[in-house]
C-alpha cells in the first residue's frame, strides 16, 4: 500500500523526501539518497534532483511507500 503524497507539478526528490516527513532537513534527504536507500518507480535513485511527476512511486527503506499525486 502506497500513501499518497500530492503536489502541483513537478517535484524534485529530495523536496519530496522533506515533503512526505521522511526527512526533516534537505541535508537528511541527499545522505538518505546517496546511501541507496530511496528507490523511483522500483529504481534505486541517487540523484537528489530526479524530477517526480504524478503517478511515480517512491519507495524508502525503513519509512515506507509513497505515490506521488495530483
Amino acid at each position: 500500500m502506497f500513501k499518497e503524497i500530492k503536489i502541483k507539478d513537478t517535484i524534485k526528490l529530495d523536496q519530496f523526501l522533506k515533503w512526505a516527513n521522511v526527512t526533516s532537513t534537505g541535508g537528511q534527504s541527499k545522505l538518505l539518497i546517496k546511501s541507496g536507500l530511496v528507490k523511483v518507480n522500483g529504481e534505486v535513485e541517487n540523484r537528489r534532483g530526479r524530477k517526480l511527476v504524478p503517478g511515480d512511486l517512491i519507495e524508502v527503506n525503513g519509512a515506507g511507500k509513497f505515490k506521488v499525486a495530483d
